[in-house]
């Protein structure tokens, strides 16, 4: 795990929180967690596609 947990204040509107609240209650996560998961399925996509991202 990362040393440092950085932080992001995410725009949406109530609706769109809602419902991904929702899917995150069902799949037993947070929100927090559910976005993370989201995350790290779309960084595999991209560098599966564009090769690993080196930063």
């Amino acid at each position: 795990m990362d040393e440092y947990i950085a932080r992001y204040t995410l725009r949406v509107s109530k609706n769109l929180l809602d419902k991904f609240g929702y899917i995150a209650e069902y799949e037993g996560r947070t929100k927090n967690k559910e976005l993370e998961q989201l995350i790290k399925k779309r960084i595999k996509e991209f560098e599966k596609e564009h090769g690993t991202i080196s930063l």
